[in-house]
């Protein structure tokens, strides 16, 4: 016996067909983060940059989180653009 195939799209039947996210939630928490992350990148450049003598942490692991946390403040401003956008051409 051949399995059942679903199709590529399937819906239980209860969500909307067009469902959005919330626009609202999506600017308040890119509002709130991209500076956060812009800082802690700041932040961690700088001490990558003058490493404790200890080499704890290293500074490899310095610059990873540099990295990290540049690619998430990156994240997060491109989507706070995206949200602007949307917000924009909805009214």
């Amino acid at each position: 016996m051949r399995p059942a195939r679903t199709p590529r799209t399937w819906r239980s039947g209860t969500e909307p067909a067009t469902a959005r996210s919330d626009l609202k939630l999506r600017f308040l928490l890119s509002v709130l983060f991209t500076p956060l992350f812009a800082l802690a990148t700041i932040g961690f450049a700088v001490w990558a940059a003058d490493p404790p003598a200890s080499g704890v942490p290293g500074q490899k692991t310095l610059v990873a989180f540099a990295l990290g946390c540049f690619a998430l403040s990156l994240f997060a401003l491109v989507d706070l653009w995206v949200v602007v956008r949307r917000r924009r051409t909805e009214r």
